[in-house]
């Protein structure tokens, strides 16, 4: 995610603010080069002396911005929606390791080495719950998700879930069997158990309202149309202006076609807000921020929070 540049001045975000041009220069200069070569053969051939109306093409730019404004608007509820249950997630991990930590208790006259049994499976279940958002996050960019998990749960555990399909949800399968584990000798009040419970059903639905947003993306044929138009519309456009621009066609050409190639790409970039484009969500370090809070209620060393690389925090 692009973290700065907010606070530059409107001339510095002008000139050097986002990130869609790395995306778009080559099909923007090459539009432009043709726009030059047409208008040089127009200005200097006698035979190349045509022109389109320019109707069809304001008719069509009307109707492909309103359709780029369409989709533009449908991935930006993606990705919000994303935000916000990556949101909801920070707040239920932090309500379940308070739960975790509050309301597993032992009896008054517990000796040492329960209470230490307490407090190791507490330790546990925070970590798991640590385990459980890296697993998460890492299966949204489709990536090995025991590379982190192994640091926060008990090798045994493990090795159980490299037979899951989705391990995310067999680490919340692990926490409700420790939960269980804690309830059976008496360390749960039963009237606690259903807000513990409930804070592993919200993450349930969390997760579920993620992989929604992953599974069903924006049709492909729809994006793929889209694609063509802008470059059909832009790549004809020299032919559409009209004849008194004259040598200034290349320029008119350069800053249509910079709009509808950006928006084109900053809608395409934002429709998987999990990945790991410049402008997609920075759940690496939304994930840090819940290890951090969680190891804090621990009293464990805290690692430190991810600092954006070249102005980008993924």
């Amino acid at each position: 995610m692009w973290v700065e540049g907010r606070n530059h001045s409107w001339i510095g975000n002008v000139l050097w603010g986002g990130r869609a041009l790395p995306h778009i220069w080559l099909r923007t200069l090459s539009v432009t080069a043709f726009s030059m070569v047409a208008t040089l053969l127009y200005q200097e051939v006698p035979a190349f002396h045509y022109s389109l109306t320019s109707m069809p093409f304001t008719v069509v730019g009307l109707a492909l911005g309103i359709f780029l404004g369409f989709r533009n608007t449908a991935s930006y509820d993606r990705f919000w929606e994303g935000r916000k249950l990556w949101g909801q997630l920070v707040n239920t991990s932090r309500s379940l390791a308070r739960q975790i930590l509050t309301l597993l208790v032992t009896e008054p006259t517990a000796g040492d080495a329960e209470q230490a049994e307490l407090r190791a499976l507490q330790i546990r279940l925070v970590h798991g719950v640590i385990a459980y958002v890296h697993a998460f996050r890492r299966m949204l960019r489709k990536e090995d998700p025991f590379e982190r998990i192994a640091e926060y749960l008990p090798p045994e555990a493990v090795e159980r879930l490299r037979a899951e399909e989705n391990v995310p949800y067999g680490i919340t399968q692990l926490l409700a069997e420790w939960i269980g584990e804690a309830r059976a000798r008496g360390w749960v009040h039963p009237m606690h158990v259903p807000q513990l419970e409930g804070s592993l059903v919200s993450i349930t639905d969390l997760q579920g309202g993620c992989e929604r947003i992953q599974s069903t993306p924006i049709p492909f044929s729809y994006t793929v149309l889209l694609h063509r138009i802008v470059a059909v519309y832009c790549t004809c456009l020299p032919f559409g202006i009209d004849e008194a621009v004259g040598w200034a066609r290349p320029v008119v050409v350069m800053v249509v076609s910079y709009a509808f190639f950006g928006l084109d790409q900053i809608g395409e970039e934002i429709e998987d807000p999990f990945g790991r484009d410049t402008h997609d969500l920075a759940l690496a370090a939304i994930s840090r921020t819940i290890e951090r809070n969680l190891k804090r209620r621990l009293g464990e060393t805290v690692p430190p929070a991810l600092e954006p690389k070249n102005h980008v925090l993924t």
